[in-house]
């Protein structure tokens, strides 16, 4: 069979996200960890889906996995995600995992930047929520701490 005789997957409109590079976590937010158990910080992932009921906690997303570089389909929590953007699907690897879960299809142009810009706002708020009244530790690596992100919302960003 030729390679022109292979049909191709055509690309689709998704919402695209980096994994945080670093994360607070344990008691307190008091100890750091690179990006998270499934993906290396700074991997771009797409968006497969949301749990809208919860408020967004959990994303399904897809994305090459820390060790082996393998595509992966996993859920994770929006917390560890930024930078929440819409974007063209061209990958084939992307597109034949998010076919074979069911999950083929794309999203409008508008609905995906609305899309991003809530994530984006659920994830602030959520990483905010990590250890509120705590001090950050000594020469803190987390996201907020790099990108001078404060928790509080904005009154645009609030939706008011």
């Amino acid at each position: 069979m030729a390679e022109e005789d292979v049909p191709q997957a055509r690309p689709f409109l998704l919402v695209a996200a980096n994994v945080v590079t670093w994360r607070r976590c344990g008691v307190g937010g008091q100890e750091l960890r690179p990006g998270t158990k499934a993906f290396k910080g700074g991997a771009k992932v797409y968006v497969a889906d949301v749990y809208w009921g919860p408020g967004g906690e959990r994303l399904t997303v897809a994305g090459r996995e820390r060790h082996t570089g393998r595509w992966i389909i996993i859920d994770t929590a929006t917390r560890h995600l930024h930078g929440f953007r819409p974007k063209l699907v061209h990958t084939p690897r992307v597109l034949e995992l998010l076919r074979a879960s069911g999950r083929e299809g794309g999203l409008g142009a508008e609905y995906a930047a609305d899309v991003a810009a809530t994530l984006e706002r659920y994830a602030r708020q959520y990483r905010a929520g990590i250890a509120p009244n705590r001090p950050h530790p000594d020469r803190c690596l987390c996201h907020a701490c790099l990108t001078g992100e404060s928790g509080e919302l904005t009154v645009a960003e609030a939706g008011g």
